[in-house]
């Protein structure tokens, strides 16, 4: 292997370690604060971890001159340990930026309603 793949991959997981962390963190803290069952904890990773893939995403495509080593970091790695959601919604907001909203609403449809039933379906398998 390359040695700057390997190096790619230690710094997303690096990135994805702390990320995962943080989400638990969160999550376990504000989690414990609410008494009905509503998952708070992660209604407010994923809105923190969509905020900082548009701040981190947006600063990367306005200054070229940031090295590819911060993307791993801070993107794929940390966003992507912190909240798969924030990815999805980049992607989606690409996909509208790009002039193409049927395909970002085919991918919002889909995924959330093929998630539901893959969810559901895993769940069913085990009873």
């Amino acid at each position: 292997m390359k040695h700057e793949y390997i190096k790619s991959i230690l710094i997303v997981f690096f990135g994805g370690g702390v990320g995962s962390a943080l989400r638990y963190f969160f999550s376990y803290q504000l989690d414990s604060l609410t008494k009905n069952g509503f998952p708070l904890g992660i209604m407010v990773v994923n809105v923190l971890g969509c905020f900082f893939i548009g701040l981190f995403g947006g600063y990367f495509d306005n200054y070229e001159m940031v090295n590819k080593q911060w993307k791993w970091l801070l993107i794929t790695g940390f966003c992507g340990g912190f909240t798969t959601f924030s990815t999805f919604s980049h992607d989606n907001l690409k996909l509208l930026d790009s002039g193409a909203p049927f395909q970002a609403m085919l991918n919002i449809t889909a995924s959330i309603t093929l998630g539901l039933v893959a969810t559901w379906a895993g769940v069913w398998l085990t009873k």
